[in-house]
């Protein structure tokens, strides 16, 4: 008992060792460079981008080079940015202000180090929705802005609207589906008619009038040689009767032809 007991412990032991070591610890010197970004972020970079979301701005910011873009935004709010990379923040700022308003707040930060660089998290209040700046800054004796963007912040019922929309979406392309694969069955049956058409070929049709005249037109005919036959031997006899022979043997009557007086 005391052995299992003493294994517990053991396994406590390690699994909090193992939680502690997963928190990162800073230097003094590392959090003096992320408060120091974090007030960069907060008073210089996002009241510089949030100035920038007017659509005139932005137009006018186009028309500068990288270089330019720095050197205007570092006479202008006093700090360090790549100027390329401020462009695509100003880019992302305007295309967020339709969806969450204007800014009306900027709220409290958070940085963190990874490596070469300092990642900076701002809340920012807006008219509609909130949203997240996040500024990346150089961590090193400069401290330039990297990158920045503006991502508002998916509400409970933004997040049902996205959901429910997929779900109509889904559902409507399997019913299209099953509708056409319908219409694809239902057109199996015209395979036939389609192949007797460009063939040209009828099938015959025998109905019973169709036999019944079959069998009148063979018993006339056949009654049509009976009476042919009768009358020959008729006109034989009396031919032998007038050449005053006893039989018709020495004759052959061939054909009867009517004649028209």
């Amino acid at each position: 008992m005391k052995k299992f007991l003493s294994l517990i412990c053991m396994i406590t032991c390690v699994l909090g060792l193992t939680a502690c070591g997963s928190e990162v610890t800073y230097t003094e010197y590392e959090q003096t460079k992320m408060a120091l970004a974090e007030s960069y972020a907060t008073q210089m970079v996002v009241p510089a981008l949030v100035e920038f979301m007017d659509e005139g701005n932005v137009n006018a910011l186009d028309e500068y080079t990288a270089e330019e873009t720095a050197y205007v935004i570092y006479s202008s709010f006093g700090f360090d940015a790549d100027g390329y990379a401020f462009k695509t923040a100003v880019t992302s700022f305007y295309s967020a202000k339709e969806s969450m308003g204007n800014v009306i707040g900027i709220g409290e930060a958070r940085s963190e180090i990874d490596d070469d660089q300092i990642i900076v998290r701002v809340q920012i209040d807006g008219e509609k929705k909130d949203a997240e700046a996040e500024v990346i800054f150089s961590n090193d004796m400069f401290m330039r802005m990297e990158s920045a963007a503006l991502n508002p912040i998916s509400t409970m019922g933004d997040l049902m609207e996205k959901a429910a929309l997929n779900t109509l979406i889904g559902m409507g392309t399997v019913f299209v589906v099953l509708i056409l694969i319908s219409f694809i069955i239902s057109a199996f049956g015209l395979i036939p008619k389609i192949q007797a058409a460009f063939s040209g070929k009828k099938q015959p049709k025998t109905t019973g009038v169709d036999n019944a005249v079959a069998q009148i037109v063979v018993q006339e005919e056949s009654a049509g040689e009976n009476d042919d036959l009768e009358l020959a031997a008729v006109i034989a006899a009396a031919v032998a009767a007038y050449e005053g022979s006893a039989s018709t043997d020495g004759f052959v009557v061939r054909s009867i032809r009517k004649v028209t007086k």
